[in-house]
């Protein structure tokens, strides 16, 4: 294991020292009420540290089928230092793209590995004169719609791990007869591929002849890949500082001696876990508009590594800030802000009542390099102190067979499997409990869904529609109402990207998850060409196997289908839950 010292000066240019100690007394830690527990549980945290640096897959099992599959998830530690060797190819693909009078770049992705670079362009930003990026991980028409850009103009990433992900394969099919309807001469010049190697896509591109393969490390989950060419190639894209983002990330990879700032991340870990195991399982995130993005990504990695085998640490982003007597005694927080110092009156009032509190001061916007390296070490030591496995995601997998099965059911029938509804509301929308949902109500009917939310349980609202503004405001309304009325933390995640991030937590976490999931009728389809069915079967398939999947198991859940991507009638669905639950 390098030292510090090495760690920092072996590549001199990414200038981590520097770094490094800019990262000094920007993390500042009040464990209030939690304070005992993080003080049992150091000693874990700390050999859980030590074992992370030597990449001792003991750490989190001592299962030798299980170390062999998590000492092939650790690649994230090697990656910033590694992908050094790799910032002078990025600057000369996104210089050749650049001169060659690209003017958009659409990324083909779905889970962390698309967040990472969709945040890094809400916060970094794309530099002058370089391409506009678009981020397009959905199978909703209208969101597909939505990425439509000149095709003769536009270079298409498509990114994938494991190469075989239904939903960027089936957008490459789309956009690729979208080239060649434009009459493009050369439709494999204007993409681009992001896999492991031996995957069907890295065949498949060499084949095709894809502009450029850039075959990412085995041994770096999705998740945790922000730091390797999932991340850095549209970063490069963007004209962003590679370099500068891959200098952070060293700079906080450091080994935790005395005043090494990765100390932090241990104590952020610690936050987690003791959190987690202590009924304060509910980490909510504080920021600015400016920083919002971020919590995608966060949310993407802690529920998705932690939420498992009953248990898991619930990532709360994007809650408008509340009063502190708004927030139950389920929660935990982690400040995030630019300089200069932020607004101090919520931390203070939070640390008055002992609410357990970090605050993060980000030096500058490519510092995102070192929270996305300190973010998955802490959640690596959370997952030791909650005994889980933080690198696999056993339920994911779930909804993608029971998705599997409604599609082959629908190119047998040409239709889904019909259930009928628990009650149909005016306009059209249906309400559809699951099993554990409707046990819970007993006689009283599904309007008063609401009423099972609990001290200590989460409300996840789940929705399968597109891109509309006036839409997430109305979700977004819902929501928060939710929160005040109950004080019960709440999530939000747009299907199906949450079923690659979330998804895991809410069906192999705790059972303190309260679900209404949302879909609509399109107002218009798209064919996935070579495929039985469209983009608007596929996306329900994928909202039907969720739903599927909560309720197989226990989850207590409701289905609310809207005959229309109205707002007025999200608007409708939330006054009937609400005053059903009064």
């Amino acid at each position: 294991m390098l030292t510090a010292h090495d760690l920092l000066t072996r590549v001199p240019s990414l200038d981590a020292a520097a770094r490094h100690a800019r990262l000094r007394d920007t993390f500042h830690i009040w464990p209030g009420s939690l304070a005992g527990a993080m003080d049992a549980s150091r000693a874990g945290a700390e050999r859980a540290a030590d074992g992370l640096w030597r990449l001792d897959a003991s750490t989190w099992s001592a299962d030798p089928t299980v170390q062999k599959e998590i000492a092939n998830r650790l690649g994230w530690l090697r990656s910033p230092l590694a992908m050094a060797d790799s910032i002078d190819r990025l600057r000369t693909f996104a210089a050749s793209i650049r001169s060659d009078g690209f003017t958009d770049v659409v990324l083909l992705g779905m889970g962390g590995s698309s967040l990472a670079p969709e945040v890094l362009r809400a916060i970094v930003g794309t530099a002058p004169g370089w391409p506009r990026f678009h981020m397009l991980d959905s199978t909703d028409p209208a969101a597909i719609r939505a990425a439509t850009t000149p095709p003769d103009r536009t270079l298409y990433i498509l990114a994938s791990k494991s190469g075989t992900t239904i939903e960027p394969n089936s957008l490459a099919a789309h956009f690729r007869t979208h080239l060649e309807a434009a009459r493009v001469p050369r439709w494999a010049d204007h993409f681009v591929a992001i896999t492991d190697e031996g995957t069907p896509l890295a065949e498949r591109a060499r084949s095709e002849r894809f502009r450029d393969v850039f075959i990412n490390p085995t041994d770096i989950g999705g998740r945790y890949s922000a730091l390797s060419f999932f991340g850095l190639v549209p970063a490069a894209l963007m004209g962003q500082d590679v370099a500068a983002l891959l200098g952070w990330g060293v700079a906080m990879l450091a080994p935790p001696e005395p005043d090494a700032a990765s100390r932090s991340a241990i104590d952020l870990g610690l936050l987690m876990g003791a959190g987690g195991a202590n009924g304060r399982d509910k980490l909510t995130l504080l920021v600015p508009p400016s920083l919002e993005p971020f919590g995608l990504w966060v949310e993407q990695l802690v529920a998705e590594s932690t939420g498992k085998a009953g248990v898991g640490v619930v990532p709360i982003a994007g809650e408008t800030a509340a009063e502190p007597t708004q927030y139950g005694n389920d929660r935990a927080f982690v400040r995030l802000h630019f300089p200069p110092q932020a607004d101090d009156s919520l931390l203070e009032a939070l640390k008055a009542g002992k609410k357990p509190i970090a605050d993060i001061q980000l030096p500058e916007p490519l510092a995102l390099g070192a929270e996305f390296v300190r973010w998955e070490i802490a959640t690596a030591i959370a997952g030791t102190l909650l005994r889980i496995n933080p690198f696999d995601e056993p339920n994911v997998q779930q909804a993608k067979d029971a998705t599997k099965v409604l599609l082959d059911q629908f190119k047998n029938t040409g239709a889904f499997p019909q259930r009928a509804p628990d009650r149909t509301l005016p306009g059209g929308v249906t309400l559809t409990l699951s099993s554990a949902a409707g046990r819970a109500l007993k006689d009283r009917g599904p309007e008063a869904f609401l009423s099972l939310l609990a001290d200590g349980d989460y409300l996840g609202l789940l929705a399968y529609v597109g891109p509309d503004e006036a839409l997430a405001n109305a979700l977004r309304s819902f929501r928060l109402a939710v929160r005040d009325r109950s004080r019960c933390a709440t999530m939000f995640g747009y299907g199906p990207r949450y079923l690659h991030s979330t998804g895991q937590l809410h069906k192999g976490g705790p059972t303190s998850g309260v679900f209404v999931l949302i879909t609509a009728t399109p107002t218009a389809d798209l064919p996935i060409p070579g495929a039985a069915f469209s983009f608007a079967t596929l996306e329900m398939a994928q909202a039907l196997g969720d739903f599927a999947s909560l309720d197989a198991t226990g989850r207590r859940a409701v289905h609310v289908h809207l005959p229309s991507a109205d707002p007025q009638l999200i608007r409708d669905v939330a006054d009937a839950f609400l005053e059903g639950s009064a």
